[in-house]
């Protein structure tokens, strides 16, 4: 199982109208492309000595490699495109891919 991770941290200005946005849209949109099977969205609690705003871990599932690069090439930039247009650089985003050890 290959997992998709995207890290945001956002800021205070804008989190809770980033939060719906992403409860009420974003989520079922990228759900709605039909690759990844599941998804969950995670708030951390810990946080940097210096750092602002609040950070939350968004991990989809999908079962295949190719279904992870198929949204990667057809899905991915609109929908980026759609939150940079929406809150412009008042977040941070950072994506990292992830393959399940099964032990």
């Amino acid at each position: 199982m290959i997992v998709y991770n995207v890290t945001v941290n956002v800021e205070d200005s804008i989190h809770q109208d980033w939060l719906n946005w992403m409860q009420q849209k974003h989520l079922s949109d990228v759900m709605n492309c039909g690759l990844f099977t599941s998804y969950r969205m995670l708030k951390l609690l810990s946080r940097q000595e210096d750092e602002t705003g609040t950070t939350y871990a968004i991990q989809y599932t999908c079962k295949t490699m190719a279904d992870y690069e198929r949204y990667q090439s057809e899905f991915a930039p609109s929908l980026q495109a759609d939150g940079m247009q929406k809150f412009g650089g008042k977040f941070i985003a950072f994506r990292t891919l992830l393959e399940e050890v099964n032990i």
